[in-house]
């Protein structure tokens, strides 16, 4: 197998292999958890062959993109934000609601969400504004200036639908500006303004009642009763602890589902709980994979992402330029990241947020934006290889770390 991964596709082998076995995974978890969607589909067989297909086609994408240039993807990217800027508008007015949510646009009988292409595009050019940064104090203040500006007016718009898909981009974002040598002054004031304002914009939705709010707030209100049932609790919590409702039914299945995995799990199609699970096919997938494949299985799916985070990292030490070397770190900080928060909220940790798990949940914008991430990081590893830089040897690197991408390099 790695040989035919050496012939005929480009880059790490690892993640090559890292990227197969999630798509294998995904497959064989959408066959059993997608059982209430095969229910009601005219063809039994429908949604699984939609997935496979929409797997098939991030295959496609991934050795297409991986074999196009980064210089290329860097210049396309800020084209991707104007888009993505202007479709984040028009989804808040003409978007598909599911899940009281307004995330989906549907144009020639396809949907997506424009939040997953803001997420790649800002990224990039995120990745790109860092890269450009000198020694100076105005040229750094300029580039962490407009980054910032850029990331706060995607993820404001992300924010009115989606709030953890935003808090997770802006995080991502503000550890690129870190491993990027920003100021720490500079970082220390906008977690601090980031700070108040979540605050305040707490203590409103507390204060103001939902009637006197605008409609683009309502979210707002959801976002606060999650995070109170997780952390505060409810009065009679000592009562209704083990009781099944309809604020609690996605947390109490999943935690049933994983406790029913044990060790070794009741094996694949055997699953129970996928349908009483609401959402077992996407935001809740890992707690099926936990009951059918166990323990075991669950770890193996948290190992799968952690090597792609640990080879990221050993990416970016062989990249002659900062724009590569972040953009690796930002694209598969986003991923894990990603696949950290939806593993937590099945697990019953933390509140529900609707994240995916990169690669395996069901979504077609998710499968298809994640291959791109995959496709542009075995690229960057495709032209590391073409300079002749082993990724698997430890180099010398220079005191001052990373060294600064030049303008005339684009």
């Amino acid at each position: 197998m790695e040989t035919l991964l050496k012939k005929y596709l480009k880059g790490d082998t690892t993640l090559w292999i890292v990227f197969i076995m999630l798509c294998i995974l995904s497959a064989i978890e959408m066959y059993s958890a997608s059982s209430t969607l095969a229910y009601k589909a005219a063809s039994h067989t429908a949604p699984m062959i939609r997935h496979v297909e929409f797997l098939a086609g991030g295959i496609i994408i991934v050795f297409l993109i991986h074999l196009v240039p980064f210089k290329i993807i860097r210049i396309l990217s800020y084209f991707g934000l104007l888009l993505s800027f202007f479709l984040l508008i028009y989804v808040l007015f003409k978007g598909k609601s599911e899940n009281e949510a307004s995330r989906w646009l549907v144009i020639f009988g396809i949907q997506f969400q424009p939040s997953e292409l803001a997420k790649l595009s800002v990224i990039i050019v995120a990745a790109d504004l860092i890269s450009r940064i000198k020694d100076t104090a105005s040229n750094e203040w300029m580039y962490f200036r407009n980054t910032v500006i850029m990331l706060s007016v995607i993820s404001g718009l992300i924010l009115l639908e989606n709030f953890s898909t935003a808090l997770i981009l802006f995080a991502v974002v503000f550890f690129m500006m870190f491993i990027g040598r920003i100021s720490l002054k500079y970082l220390g004031a906008l977690a601090g303004i980031l700070l108040i304002v979540g605050s305040l914009g707490y203590f409103a939705i507390k204060v103001i009642p939902k009637d006197s709010m605008p409609a683009a707030f309502d979210r707002g209100y959801t976002w606060v009763g999650r995070i109170e049932r997780k952390f505060v609790g409810d009065k009679d919590a000592t009562v209704t602890k083990y009781v099944i409702n309809d604020q609690n039914r996605q947390e109490q299945h999943g935690r049933i589902a994983m406790a029913r995995g044990g060790v070794f799990g009741v094996f694949p199609g055997n699953s129970i709980e996928r349908d009483y699970l609401p959402q077992a096919y996407s935001d809740f997938i890992y707690a099926i994979i936990v009951e059918e494949m166990g323990l075991i299985g669950g770890i193996f799916v948290m190992l799968l992402y952690l090597i792609l985070l640990f080879r990221a990292g050993k990416i970016a030490t062989k990249c002659s330029t900062v724009f590569p070397a972040l953009l690796v770190i930002g694209l598969s900080l986003m991923i894990v990241i990603q696949a950290l928060v939806s593993m937590v909220v099945s697990s019953g940790s933390g509140p529900v947020t609707g994240q995916p798990l990169p690669l395996i949940s069901r979504g077609g914008t998710s499968i298809l934006i994640t291959s791109l991430y995959f496709g542009i990081i075995l690229g960057i590893t495709r032209q590391i290889k073409n300079e002749n830089v082993p990724l698997d040897e430890d180099v010398e690197i220079p005191e001052d770390g990373i060294p600064v991408v030049e303008l005339d390099d684009l």
